[in-house]
């Protein structure tokens, strides 16, 4: 894992102060090697940058940026190729030479074999910038998921690249002016959807995409997407598909545990986690298992990690944490974070990440379960919420009334807050409602937060309209597999992902994801969904494959995730901070959002009137990177 940044200017020559500058913001990526190369041709010059983490060939030949033999030909590159070694013997075979053991020079004379038509036989998880100096063209790619970043921008004469957003705006010649379509749907989302970003003038490279550059004009193309389909026809046993399903779950781990350093795996106590880890130490017993626990019992999963760590008889660190301990990891967002994010449980993998990468530097992760096997509640609530349409006007204000009664509880993802969440949602499309039930505010809500003029400048625009892109593109016609597709490309690729990557990678961990190998989801996309969401039942096929691999309390308790008690922590141990980014002082100053309005927020959920901790926490965020990437002009 490692940073990459770079330049391609069209009328001058690349400033080397600046890119050096790019590459100190991405420090914490690759603190183990760097290496920076700067081209000139005719009027112009190309500078590829590279901060290394040292995964694979730990040797001063796997220094990039990486040429080709002649030079016409420069990497630099960021991720893993899972199938290098495969790779590297047929392009032997056809002649090609090697200077290094690792796998991005598989990438190098792979594009010189098929162009951009490369990117179809990699697997991995990947972004990397490529400059052909006989084409004079720049490459950008970024693998099928989106498990790794890519930034760009178009700045006067040229285009700059980067992993974060924090090393393009080093750039001199980029602005820093907010696009307040993606602060509108950030407020929504609690993320930004991809290819937009907080900042106009900067974009993400979608999963799935490349981009190429050349005589100043951009073309970009898409070499896969996620494979669902209607009402998929299932030509195989129950037990066919479990066999399957381990099968292909066997490989993903194994190449995975392919590296010169060593490996551990995330545990967190659920069932993903568990049988990646079950798979793992399998493959190699030796592999300790990482944990983290809480002295806070609302949010402390330790129990259940133990357990899968005992049923499985491996080696299992845990540390554990106080709720100060947890509180004090605040300080570290603005330093994480490129643009808002407000996935709160992004402290807890901060120190997941931090306390795992002091014994080693590659960890598994079973992130993507609840995306591939509908594993989240809301998939159970959007069956239960059929019935409630279909229930009279009447008796819907009735239930809505005694809704509204309930007392107000601070706990971590309360009942009061279950309830009044699924009601929110209640009367709009699906697809809308799981964005509704996963995020925060709702159009309603940001016509009293935003401000005068705000509201008039986003009068045109409409918050949803990458949900319907995508439902156009994807040419699904099914609720379900609609909400699974859009989870994954919105959730997933915007949401977890970035927070498992900014958290991760400030701490100079590398995460792997076998859930999320290509070959894996492409099995379980074109699994029928009753092995997913089976009535009721969450992951029912993942949750087969689990059955005398761990125990039954752990598969088919109640899923709670990386859950900490932000209700709670707004009233007291947030309180202070809380009135400060959200005083009236800042509020006015800035523009975006109405005061009474906040201000109300903040009084009905500190007298315990109303749940408002989605909404606070989602503006508490905003305002902690404003401050930083925008007041403080970095």
């Amino acid at each position: 894992m490692c940073g990459i940044y770079g330049q391609v200017s069209l009328r001058d020559k690349v400033n080397p102060q600046v890119l050096q500058t790019m590459g100190q913001a991405l420090k914490h990526r690759g603190p183990d090697d760097e290496g920076e190369m700067i081209l000139h041709q005719g009027g112009g010059s190309v500078g590829l940058g590279h901060k290394r983490l040292t995964i694979i060939d730990l040797s001063a030949a796997g220094r990039q940026p990486m040429p080709n033999e002649d030079e016409t030909i420069w990497l630099t590159f960021n991720g893993e190729i899972y199938n290098y070694r495969e790779l590297k013997k047929e392009l032997e075979d056809k002649g090609h030479r090697f200077q290094s053991r690792t796998d991005a020079e598989v990438i190098v004379h792979l594009y010189e074999e098929m162009g951009t038509g490369c990117l179809e036989k990699l697997k991995g998880m990947f972004a990397f910038g490529l400059w052909d100096s006989d084409q004079k063209a720049l490459f950008l790619a970024r693998d099928r998921l989106g498990k790794k970043p890519l930034h760009y921008a178009f700045v006067d004469g040229g285009i700059v690249f980067a992993s974060e957003i924090k090393a393009l705006i080093k750039h001199p010649q980029l602005s820093k002016e907010l696009d307040l379509m993606s602060l509108n749907k950030y407020l929504t989302f609690e993320y930004i959807p991809a290819p937009a970003s907080i900042f106009q003038k900067v974009k993400k490279l979608e999963p799935g995409h490349y981009l190429l550059y050349r005589d100043g004009q951009a073309q970009s193309g898409k070499y896969w997407d996620i494979p669902l389909v209607d009402n998929p026809i299932g030509f195989k046993t129950e037990a066919e598909y479990l066999e399957q399903l381990r099968e292909i779950l066997d490989r993903a781990v194994r190449r995975r545990l392919v590296a010169d350093v060593p490996v551990g795996v995330f545990l967190s106590g659920g069932i993903d986690s568990g049988m990646v880890a079950a798979v793992a130490t399998r493959a190699n017993q030796d592999l300790e298992c990482f944990s983290i626990g809480f002295d806070d019992p609302s949010f402390d999963e330790r129990k259940y990690a133990t357990r899968v760590a005992n049923a499985l008889n491996v080696k299992h660190r845990l540390k554990m944490f106080s709720s100060q301990e947890m509180l004090e990891s605040l300080h570290v967002l603005p330093d994480i974070m490129d643009e808002p994010l407000a996935d709160a449980s992004i402290l807890p993998t901060y120190l997941l990440s931090k306390f795992t990468a002091e014994s080693v530097k590659v960890a598994l992760s079973g992130d993507g379960g609840d995306e591939l096997f509908a594993g989240y509640p809301t998939y159970q609530a959007h069956r239960l919420v059929t019935y409630y349409d279909f229930l009279p006007g009447s008796v819907k204000a009735v239930l809505r009334g005694v809704a509204s009664c309930l007392p107000v509880s601070h706990d971590n993802i309360s009942t009061d807050f279950k309830i009044k969440q699924f009601l929110k949602g209640a009367g709009v499309s699906s697809e809308i409602r799981f964005f509704i039930w996963m995020g925060a505010f709702i159009d309603s809500e940001k016509k009293e937060l935003l401000s005068d003029d705000l509201n008039a400048e986003l009068r045109k625009h409409n918050t949803y309209e990458d949900i319907f892109a995508y439902i156009n593109d994807s040419k699904l016609t099914k609720d379900l597999e609609r909400i699974l597709y859009l989870s994954m490309k919105l959730y997933l690729q915007d949401g977890v992902l970035v927070k498992v990557d900014r958290a991760s990678m400030a701490n100079s961990l590398e995460v792997r994801c076998p859930l999320l190998d290509h070959e894996f989801v492409e099995f379980v996309c074109g699994l029928p969904m009753l092995y997913k969401l089976n009535g009721l039942k969450t992951k029912y096929l993942l949750k087969k494959a689990t059955q005398g691999i761990l125990p039954r309390s752990v598969v088919y308790r109640q899923k709670k995730g990386f859950g900490i008690p932000i209700s709670r922590w707004l009233m007291k141990e947030l309180r202070e901070l809380t009135l400060e980014y959200l005083s009236e002082r800042r509020i006015r100053r800035q523009g975006f959002f109405d005061w009474g309005y906040v201000k109300r927020l903040m009084e009905d959920h500190m007298a315990k009137k109303r749940d408002n901790r989605k909404l606070l926490w989602t503006l508490l965020v905003f305002q902690i990177w404003h401050e930083r990437f925008v007041e403080n002009r970095l």
